[in-house]
């Protein structure tokens, strides 16, 4: 009887179970590269990313930076009525240095410095020898032209009579005639003679030609005198009234009138005042210091102010055109336009404007013509500010103008 064989193991299953291990071990290893390269390729493409991000944020932050920015000001009103305070020089209502008109030697002098003279008081006596003996030579030979004169009339009388008669001749009678005309014109002229000495004489005594006070003397007794010299004896200064010379700045040239009123004070007089007023002005700029001579009159009656002394002269006019006030340090000083400013609109430009400067307060300017309360003033502008250009504003102003106080 035949026997079953035997039942195989089971180990001819193994082979397939392996092999499909390894396919799924290679799988899960593709996987893996793929997942690593995606993930490598997800860095890759961060990094890239992160980097144009960068270059584009430098790149914004770089364009941004060449952008300035700028503190800016609003300019503020001055008050309607401006007290200018301007440095003056006192002056003598007249000076006059007195000169010898004649030679000789001083005799005597009757003033001296600080005398208060009046009008054609005698000052000093002038010795003049040589001017005395002249006016007696001229007297003589008046007198002998009058004798010739005299004699020449009586010679032309007979000489006509005679005529009349035909006992000379006509042209003997003319030359008799001519003669006594002759000694007319010598008469004339020694009496001019006479008269000019004596007109010398009369400057034998200096005298004050207005009311004053003697500042110099410069002569003593026994100097001799040479008339024409440029050495004077004496200066004469009339102290009442005093003249006040300001400079007035073109830009309130218009304001001050005739007859305004100013103050007075010296450094000398502490807590004194004295009031003047505007006489009159040059009536032209000076082209160098582009001011307006003015002239005011001051009383000195007690004669406490002296000639040659300084003053502070305080006027108060009203303001034209209503000026504004900004910080020193916003104006820009330009040779060719002068002085400006620079001013940003609402979207960052920037212009530049020329303006009139009026008064300087140290750290402020009056700015009279230009620009007005609304504009935005930059604050100290670059020089190479072009108008244009353009600028951020910063949130906060830098320098904040100061109003002015009456």
């Amino acid at each position: 009887m035949a026997t079953e064989p035997a039942d195989v193991p089971a180990t001819t299953a193994e082979p397939p179970v392996a092999e499909s291990k390894a396919r799924s071990s290679a799988r899960w290893g593709l996987f893996l590269l793929a997942g690593l390269g995606i993930v490598l390729a997800i860095l890759a493409g961060i990094t890239v990313i992160s980097r144009s991000r960068a270059s584009a944020a430098l790149e914004s932050d770089t364009l941004e930076n060449l952008i300035p920015t700028v503190g800016i000001i609003h300019p503020k009103r001055t008050a309607t009525q401006v007290e200018l305070v301007l440095p003056g020089n006192i002056t003598a209502f007249e000076e006059a240095p007195i000169y010898a008109r004649v030679n000789g030697y001083l005799k005597h002098w009757f003033t001296d410095i600080g005398t208060r003279v009046v009008e054609r008081q005698p000052l000093a006596e002038i010795e003049t020898p040589e001017l005395d003996q002249e006016l007696k030579q001229a007297t003589a030979a008046l007198a002998q032209a009058n004798a010739n004169l005299e004699i020449a009339r009586i010679s032309s009388e007979r000489w006509q009579n005679l005529r009349k008669s035909d006992s000379v001749s006509q042209q003997d009678t003319d030359v008799r005639v001519a003669t006594w005309h002759a000694r007319e014109a010598d008469v004339q002229a020694a009496e001019a003679n006479v008269q000019r000495l004596k007109e010398l004489s009369n400057f034998k005594t200096l005298a004050a030609p207005f009311p004053g006070i003697i500042t110099i003397r410069t002569m003593d007794a026994g100097t001799l005198i040479t008339a024409g010299s440029s050495r004077e004896i004496f200066r004469l200064a009339r102290i009442d009234p005093l003249r006040v010379y300001i400079s007035l700045p073109q830009a309130y040239s218009q304001m001050v009138k005739t007859n305004d009123e100013a103050v007075l004070t010296f450094s000398e007089l502490p807590g004194q005042s004295f009031t003047g007023r505007v006489d009159r002005t040059a009536g032209a700029i000076d082209p160098v210091s582009r001011t307006l001579l003015t002239e005011l009159l001051v009383a000195n009656q007690d004669g406490k102010l002296f000639p040659g002394s300084h003053a502070m002269v305080r006027l108060r006019v009203a303001s034209a055109g209503n000026p504004v006030v900004v910080p020193v340090n916003t104006l820009l000083f330009r040779n060719e336009q002068g002085m400006q400013v620079g001013l940003v609109d609402s979207n960052g430009t920037v212009s530049v404007v020329s303006v009139t400067v009026g008064r300087d307060y140290g750290t402020t300017v009056e700015i009279v013509h230009g620009i007005s309360e609304n504009d935005n003033v930059i604050v100290n502008p670059s020089d190479s500010i072009e108008p244009g250009a353009k600028v951020r504003i910063a949130k906060s102003p830098t320098e904040v103008a100061k109003p002015v106080h009456e």
